[in-house]
């Protein structure tokens, strides 16, 4: 620009570009130029940093716009992040062994649902010493007490105290009403009566009635399998993997083999994955025979009960095979 051309310029900012621009134009040939800011304190803690890319700060500094002497530093590779979650922790793999209501089996078996049994199980215990005065039935003994529509199941358990309580399961349908809970409705509390009181021999009935509502519960029945037991990164186990009725008396006893089976995978592999797929062959059958015998065992014990009058040890026996089948009730063997 000619000398004289412009006498003098006011610049409005002292920002980068303000003051960019008021040493262009003094280098350009303005006499005067003065620059206006506002802002009342110093400005050296404004700002927090300037990012240049590598090839535009060399034109920059060939431009004489920056100042070579600028501390500054190097920012050579380029990574993307995005957040998962704030507390998520990563892991090589991922073992279900959440009940249930597992939410690894529906991360692994989207849209897979338990199947209702259509029908509760009443549960109490009661202390052994409440039934004094009652008959009594011999140690050792588990007592199927059978009637039309249902069964009861009585053994006795240790309460932790040295003494002994008298568990028992209570099976049976209750027509046109759906169980949601365990607190016991109208219609539950109403069925456990008629069946105590009408359909159980009154040794059993009374120790029903002697256990107190307080200690009674009821317990939604239902039952779901995973297909597979394994895939990828995730594994299940125990309740996680299967559910089955609990007239198969199996459920821990399963989830302690699918441990101990993956134990032997584990030893025998070279890799998670070897291993995984080892112990999914192995005890994915296994649950779809539980839940296959549970149904077939509320079927027989409980939607569609025989006339129990007619039986007699040999009939009873027969039927309990077919029922049951082979190494099923109580669970498999794990080399089966």
């Amino acid at each position: 620009m000619a000398s004289g051309v412009v006498e003098s310029v006011a610049v409005i900012g002292g920002s980068i570009a303000g003051c960019a621009a008021a040493v262009v134009l003094h280098r350009a040939g303005a006499r005067r130029v003065v620059v206006h800011e506002r802002a009342t304190a110093e400005l050296a803690d404004r700002g927090v940093g300037v990012a240049v890319h590598t090839e535009r700060c060399a034109e920059l500094l060939a431009a004489g716009l920056v100042d070579e002497a600028v501390p500054w530093e190097p920012m050579r590779v380029l990574h993307w992040y995005v957040r998962d979650d704030a507390d998520e922790e990563r892991y090589a793999a991922v073992v279900g062994a959440d009940g249930h209501a597992s939410l690894v089996r529906g991360h692994l078996h989207p849209g897979l649902t338990p199947h209702s049994a259509g029908y509760p199980a009443w549960r109490g215990a009661c202390p052994q010493e409440r039934l004094r005065g009652l008959a009594d039935w011999a140690d050792g003994v588990c007592a199927y007490v059978v009637f039309d529509g249902g069964h009861l199941v009585v053994y006795r358990i240790p309460d932790g105290h040295g003494g002994r309580l008298v568990n028992w399961v209570l099976y049976a349908t209750v027509p046109g009403t759906a169980t949601t809970s365990r607190t016991l409705d109208a219609a539950h509390r109403a069925r456990l009566d008629e069946i105590t009181g009408e359909l159980l021999p009154p040794f059993w009935g009374e120790l029903i009635r002697r256990t107190g509502p307080d200690a009674v519960f009821l317990q939604r029945l239902y039952d779901v399998t995973a297909p597979r037991y394994a895939s990828d990164r995730l594994l299940l186990l125990g309740d996680a993997a299967t559910v089955a009725r609990p007239h198969t008396g199996a459920g821990a006893v399963k989830a302690l083999q699918d441990v101990a089976v993956l134990e032997s995978s584990l030893a025998a592999a070279a890799d998670w994955a070897s291993a995984a797929a080892a112990y999914d062959a192995v005890r994915a059958p296994v649950g779809r025979a539980m839940t296959a015998l549970g149904r077939r065992l509320g079927l027989g014990l409980v939607e569609a009960t025989p006339d129990w009058h007619t039986q007699d040890a040999a009939a009873l026996d027969a039927w309990w095979e077919e029922l049951a089948g082979q190494g099923g009730f109580g669970g498999r063997g794990l080399g089966r």
